[in-house]
């Protein structure tokens, strides 16, 4: 039967076990070692060892020496093949733990930049609306402009009233004029009425006059007759 692809494949069962190690621990000691051997100390430390190895088996004591210059140093030859060989590892090592670190860095990087790049954009989209709602805020000289034609319609419009309150005050005192002139008239006109009907009156009382006293007259020689009082009675009320 074959196997299916959506399923994980089993683990196998190796005849060697596996070592587990912590890789992160592991890729900072390698890393470390990396670094020290790639400083200037690391090259002096390195120059000092092998010219004292082969001073020490050139001019050495003959029984004392571990490594003949007649086999052309063969010891040293492999010590420094082992330490080359276990340098490129570790140098490698580092170099794929500073890969990971610069690709997070670099995927920090990207992230940081999309923000940038999307605050950017909202900057500029506010910039451009800010820019199109100061086209419709009133400035200062639109301000000052608005301001002197409301003074000036402020002015013509008391100038208007002044002039209609004069208007008033003009016909008021026509009216009043007016009015005096017709009580005057009236006045006179009155005046004239009451001497006339005084003057009418007077005849009137001179010649009732004569009648009381020729009522009255024979009244001293005479006892009053009815007569007499019936004429003297009247009299009273023209006065």
């Amino acid at each position: 039967m074959a196997e299916r692809l959506d399923t994980p494949k089993e683990t196998r069962r190796s005849l060697i076990p596996r070592i587990q190690v912590e890789r992160d621990t592991f890729g900072k000691i390698a890393e470390g070692i990396a670094r020290f051997m790639g400083t200037p100390q690391f090259l002096v430390y390195m120059t000092v060892f092998c010219v004292a190895w082969l001073s020490w088996n050139s001019f050495g004591p003959e029984n004392l020496r571990f490594d003949s210059r007649v086999f052309g140093f063969t010891l040293l030859t492999l010590m420094l093949s082992l330490q080359a060989s276990y340098s490129a590892p570790l140098i490698l090592l580092a170099q794929n733990r500073q890969t990971d670190r610069d690709r997070v860095a670099a995927e920090q990087d990207r992230q940081s930049a999309e923000r940038n790049l999307a605050d950017t954009e909202y900057v500029a989209r506010e910039m451009a609306a800010l820019r199109i709602a100061i086209g419709d805020v009133a400035t200062r000289d639109f301000v000052r402009s608005e301001i002197r034609n409301l003074l000036e319609e402020l002015a013509a419009d008391l100038d208007g009233r002044d002039g209609d309150a004069g208007h008033r005050r003009d016909d008021r005192g026509r009216r009043e004029g007016r009015g005096r002139k017709e009580d005057r008239k009236r006045s006179g006109a009155g005046s004239g009425s009451g001497s006339g009907s005084s003057s009418a009156e007077r005849p009137q009382v001179k010649a009732a006059a004569p009648t009381e006293t020729t009522a009255v007259g024979p009244s001293s020689t005479t006892p009053e007759s009815p007569e007499t009082t019936t004429a003297a009675g009247p009299s009273t009320p023209e006065n």
